[in-house]
C-alpha cells in the first residue's frame, strides 16, 4: 500500500537515468523536490531539458543550484579536454573514463542531503547504475551505502532519529531494462539528453559512452532512440 505525502528530494540531470527515477518516485506517490545543477558542464543544455522534464511532471518544487566544478578541472566534461569518442559499445573498456568528474555524486548528495534535512524528507534518489554506465566509482551500490551511513551521521534531523534513505532504483538494472520501465511509466524520452558532447543545437554526438550505451538500450527494446542525433543513425 502507498503512504500518502512522503517526501523525496531527485536528483535529476535531465538524461534518460534521472527522469526514470523521477517517474518512479512519481507512481509511487512522493511528493518530490527535484534537485540540478549547473556546475559548469560542457553539455549545460541537460539543466533546460530539466527544467521542461519536471514541469511535464507537474513538478513545482524544482530547485537548479549553480556551483563551479571547472576550478577543479580534470574531466572532459568541465574542462579543455576532448570528450572520447567510439564506434561501439564493445569498444569501451574497464578504466574509469576522463568524463569521470571529480567526486561530482559526492558533491551532487550533499546537497541532495541538505535539501532533504529543510524540506522534511526521509528518502533520496538518484539514477545511478552499475551496469551499462562508464565506470565512474561513484556510482557503484558500496558508494551508495557509505554515502547512506555518512548521511545518517550528519544532520540534525538524523542524530534526533529522523533518518535518511539513499536510494538507487536503477542501480543493478540494464539500460534496456531501465528504457522498458520508463516507458511503461509513460517517460517521453525525447526529452532526455544524453550526450557528452552535442552539438549548438543539442544534437548528440552519437558516439561518446553515454550516447553508445543509450543507443544499445533502445535497440535491445527493438526501438529507436527519440533523441536528435547530428548524423541519421541506422
Amino acid at each position: 500500500m502507498k503512504t500518502p505525502n512522503r517526501k523525496a528530494v531527485i536528483l535529476l540531470s535531465g538524461g534518460l537515468d534521472s527522469t526514470t527515477v523521477l517517474a518512479i518516485a512519481k507512481s509511487d506517490a512522493y511528493d518530490i523536490t527535484a534537485l540540478s545543477f549547473r556546475y559548469g558542464q560542457r553539455h549545460v543544455h541537460e539543466t533546460e531539458q530539466a527544467e521542461a522534464i519536471a514541469s511535464s511532471f507537474g513538478i513545482s518544487d524544482h530547485v537548479v543550484v549553480d556551483i563551479d566544478l571547472r576550478v577543479f578541472g580534470n574531466s572532459a566534461l568541465t574542462d579543455n579536454i576532448a570528450v572520447p569518442k567510439s564506434q561501439n559499445v564493445e569498444d569501451l573498456t574497464e578504466e574509469i573514463p576522463v568524463t569521470y568528474v571529480p567526486a561530482r555524486n559526492t558533491i551532487f548528495l550533499s546537497y541532495a542531503l541538505a535539501m532533504a534535512e529543510v524540506r522534511n524528507a526521509n528518502t533520496i534518489m538518484l539514477g545511478v547504475n552499475a551496469l551499462d554506465y562508464s565506470g565512474y566509482p561513484d556510482c557503484r551500490p558500496e558508494y551508495v551505502d557509505a554515502f547512506e551511513r555518512l548521511a545518517n551521521l550528519a544532520t540534525k534531523r538524523a542524530t534526533e532519529g529522523d533518518g535518511v534513505d539513499i536510494v538507487a532504483p536503477l542501480i543493478n538494472m540494464t539500460k534496456s531494462q531501465i528504457i522498458s520501465k520508463g516507458l511503461s511509466l509513460g517517460v517521453d524520452y525525447s526529452m532526455t539528453t544524453s550526450c557528452y558532447d552535442p552539438d549548438d543545437d543539442n544534437r548528440a554526438c552519437g558516439s561518446c559512452d553515454a550516447c553508445l550505451l543509450r543507443l544499445q538500450g533502445f535497440q535491445q527494446n527493438g526501438l529507436k532512440d527519440p533523441a536528435a542525433y547530428q548524423e541519421t543513425l541506422g
